[in-house]
């Protein structure tokens, strides 16, 4: 189908009637978010007894931990170059079928050899199932006609907390982390098979005779490398925060054990919150301005303890940290998944290539910071960087959904959310 209309959003228009199938397809895409949060959290509960299973120390730790970003980074290539030619939904049930089978033999590990094996497996199943499945959520957000992706995200948070009740109640009774993670598996492998077929397919490049298949190059249009910018800005804040919170309590604000941890507690909460209810407010504001408005409260958040380190300033930031950029990164993947002239697949590629250096460079940047100045300044720099996603955001040009509140425009701006667009013609 060949899109040629020009676009012009200046009243709100209503969402359509949403079909069944989109209603079996959101839920299927939302259980591989489950599935993710839930192996996160899961591993992150054992971690020290797997630890000691396999008799290494922090450094060593750390550095078999390397491996995970390998696999990353190997995947992150490779869905690249395969997410416009092969079927998302293969990938992504590759990647769940991946995660649920290494999850048990990772925390089995009793040896050097099979902790890294195991985190470089974890770390190439990551990657092969987030890309798809962030493209699918843009899919599903499609059929919807209305903001939806950051309950996607709200789907991964609970994962997490879950997960992390699991590895508590297993510890309590004795259960091994292998046989914890075992059990995990098959329940949420007997769900996946139950509902993977209402897995929706993400459009892919289609070439006619003679016709030469898009460049991976051709991707890195101004647009998408912008987001891919505001994405890892937004990503390495996100890691900043929950990486260092309880740390920042302690050591600034003279905070103790007990509130160290309710300041992450709060970070955590506070972004599981806003990703339940922030499609709401997307769809009521407008998905620009929401973004706007989400990094405007992100900021305060980080100002708010650089400027007043007290421990109750502290955890009242952080808490307002993470629910102002909870829905930051699902709001400007639903954008990249959207732009003219390219699949869904391709843009959220892109992106992601953006989003994850951020996540890991937050930790050892923010403790070179430190090192040199102290933590107070080093998150400085975070607030910074928050403006900067203010600032960015205004610059992205898009579409508005059916059921999305548009931005009133004014003169002399053109290209914002809800004016009139012209898209390119993409045939799928």
């Amino acid at each position: 189908m060949t899109d040629t209309s020009t676009n012009q959003h200046t009243t709100e228009q209503p969402a359509p009637p949403v079909p069944r199938s989109a209603v079996r397809a959101r839920w299927s895409v939302a259980l591989l978010f489950v599935i993710m949060g839930l192996a996160i959290g899961g591993w992150s509960a054992r971690v020290p007894e797997v630890r000691d299973a396999v008799g290494v120390g922090n450094t060593g730790w750390g550095l078999a931990n390397i491996a995970t970003n390998a696999g990353e980074l190997v995947s992150l290539v490779v869905v690249a170059v395969l997410i416009s030619r092969i079927n998302t939904r293969r990938l992504a049930l590759a990647g769940a079928a991946l995660i649920l089978v290494n999850a048990p033999l990772l925390a089995a590990s009793t040896t050097v050899v099979a902790l890294v094996g195991g985190l470089a497996v974890w770390g190439f199943a990551a990657n092969l199932l987030a890309t798809p499945m962030n493209a699918q959520s843009v899919e599903v957000q499609k059929r919807y006609g209305r903001p939806i992706l950051s309950t996607f995200h709200a789907g991964f948070s609970i994962g997490m907390l879950a997960g992390g009740l699991c590895g508590t109640g297993a510890a309590a009774i004795g259960m091994s982390p292998s046989a914890q993670m075992a059990v995990t598996s098959v329940l949420l492998g007997a769900l996946l098979v139950g509902t993977h077929r209402w897995l929706p397919d993400t459009p892919r490049q289609e070439t006619k005779d003679g016709e030469d298949r898009r460049r991976l190059r051709d991707r890195f249009t101004p647009q998408l490398l912008l987001l891919a910018v505001i994405a890892f800005l937004a990503s390495f804040i996100e890691m900043a925060g929950a990486q260092w919170s309880a740390l920042y309590a302690t050591e600034v604000a003279g905070a103790a054990a007990v509130l160290a941890a309710a300041t992450y507690t709060c970070l955590s909460l506070a972004a599981t919150v806003a990703r339940l209810f922030g499609d709401r407010l997307a769809g009521r504001f407008g998905r620009i301005r929401f973004v706007r408005l989400s990094a405007l409260v992100a900021t305060a958040g980080v100002a708010l303890p650089v400027a007043y380190p007290h421990p109750v300033a502290v955890m009242a930031g952080f808490g307002l940290l993470g629910f102002g950029l909870a829905c930051v990164t699902p709001t400007v993947l639903g954008f990249a998944g959207e732009q003219p002239g390219l699949t869904s697949g391709e843009g959220v590629s892109v992106v992601a290539m953006g989003q994850w250096p951020g996540a890991l460079l937050a930790a050892p940047v923010i403790g070179l910071l430190a090192g040199a100045l102290d933590l107070r300044s080093a998150f400085v720099v975070v607030a910074v960087m928050a403006v900067a996603v203010v600032a960015l955001i205004g610059r992205v040009r898009a579409t508005a959904l059916p059921g999305e509140s548009p931005v009133p425009p004014r003169p002399g701006r053109p290209g914002a959310l809800g004016r009139a667009h012209v898209r390119t013609p993409v045939t799928t």
